[in-house]
């Protein structure tokens, strides 16, 4: 589904307009209102409650088939109908379908997947990035990309391959490959409960869709929206986030400066706290901690900010965030009970390539003791989100080290963050 089940909209709609009849009955009875139009009244609005569940019903199934008929297996052909510079390393691309055919909606907060033929490769690569803007746009999508240099600590190491490739070589009128958005880290719509959108850098991206999906139905849930970098220089769509907030009395912007520049960024004005984004920020503003949670940052501040959420006491399933890449994703020991016995010897072998060597779990997981043997395998996120490494299993069992995206079906893993629980053989 689209916004959730269709239950739990039917049911949201059915309980107000059943609490509003009800309150209006009341109201009509200690006003002396006769017991004929009492009952007149109580018809009328029985039938706008079966008008609003049935507009719900129909809603939900135009949306439904709407995505059904209009999203695509496989690579699809887009054009980039515009590229926009944000700041000096962040680059908007908009992404219009080469065949001229409507585009499905998508979940705000999902991702596209690129294959790009990036030269000095031996094969196209593949990479995720989050679609930027709501959902419900017909005609394009929009990608917010930034340009990742080599590791302050290790320049000698070759700046990012993906979004180098996106600056430098991707130009409006290029044809680029996509599959269909995906991804588990989106925002139930059919929800009105209250929400507290966190950004980080270019992390942003995911949740400006979110935000701006709310905008755009109208949606009056209270919504924090906390965004976190260093100083105005890295400060996307600044002029475009204040018009929102100071538009929709719903929505609270919290621009957060770890390091402003002396001279150049207001308190007040160009941000609200000059700290970096945190769990002992939220308790500071948020009237409490009831809400849903939804982050998406570079892996040192989401990790800071979801362990101070846990330590604050908000459960588990209302903590939702966005791991992309070994360094962000939430690995864990795989289960005791899947574990085989310490000591324990057993081989992992690849079918296709004909490669067969003793696990070792010093190496990761079976996307990286892959790529030590040389077994050619796709990958993309490599945190079990975009599906990109999915292999057939042959013979054999694995685990996971954390909790995929979405679960591949039954006989296939996800090699990114998949181990073998035993002796196993892959596809590949």
């Amino acid at each position: 589904m689209i916004w959730g089940s269709m239950t739990e909209i039917i049911n949201l709609v059915g309980v107000c307009v059943l609490l509003a009849l009800v309150l209006y009955i009341l109201t009509l009875v200690l006003r002396g209102v006769g017991q004929d139009r009492v009952i007149r009244q109580t018809a009328i609005l029985e039938q706008e409650k079966l008008k609003a569940e049935i507009e719900a019903i129909n809603a939900e199934s135009r949306l439904v088939t709407e995505l059904k008929e209009l999203s695509w297996n496989g690579w699809r052909k887009f054009k980039v109908s515009q590229k926009n510079s944000e700041v000096s390393d962040i680059c908007s691309f908009y992404l219009s379908p080469h065949d001229g055919l409507p585009l499905p909606p998508f979940k705000p907060g999902q991702f596209l997947t690129f294959q790009l033929p990036i030269p000095g490769q031996r094969k196209p690569v593949i990479r995720c990035y989050s679609l930027s803007d709501r959902t419900g746009i017909s005609d394009n999508y929009r990608v917010s990309i930034k340009r990742v240099p080599a590791p302050r600590d290790k320049p000698e190491l070759p700046p990012g391959l993906s979004s180098n490739f996106f600056h430098d070589q991707v130009n409006e009128g290029d044809i680029l490959d996509v599959k269909a958005p995906g991804g588990a880290f989106f925002l139930d719509m059919g929800k009105q409960t209250p929400v507290v959108l966190i950004g980080g850098g270019v992390g942003l991206t995911p949740v400006l869709s979110m935000l701006n999906t709310i905008v755009d139905t109208g949606s009056k849930r209270e919504t924090w929206f906390f965004y976190g970098l260093r100083h105005g220089g890295e400060h996307v769509m600044k002029e475009y986030l204040e018009q929102v907030a100071k538009e929709n009395e719903n929505i609270h912007l919290q621009i957060c400066y770890s390091a402003p520049r002396e001279g150049e960024d207001i308190e007040g004005t160009d941000y609200q706290h000059a700290e970096r984004v945190s769990a002992d920020l939220f308790k500071r503003i948020l009237p409490s901690n009831n809400y849903d949670f939804y982050i998406c940052a570079p892996p040192p501040m989401m990790t800071a900010v979801t362990e101070g959420l846990y330590n604050w006491g908000v459960p588990e399933k209302n903590v939702h965030f966005e791991a992309f890449g070994p360094a962000s994703a939430k690995k864990t020991a795989p289960p005791k009970d899947a574990a085989p016995p310490a000591g324990t010897e057993f081989t992992v072998k690849f079918a296709k390539s004909n490669e067969s060597r003793v696990w070792d779990p010093e190496i990761g997981a079976l996307l990286d003791f892959a790529e030590e043997l040389d077994v050619p395998m796709d990958s993309g996120c490599r945190a079990g989100n975009c599906g990109t490494c999915k292999t057939a299993i042959v013979s054999g069992e694995v685990t996971y080290l954390h909790e995929p995206g979405e679960m591949p079906e039954a006989g296939s893993c996800l090699t990114c963050i998949a181990v073998p629980k035993g002796d196993v053989t892959l596809d590949a």
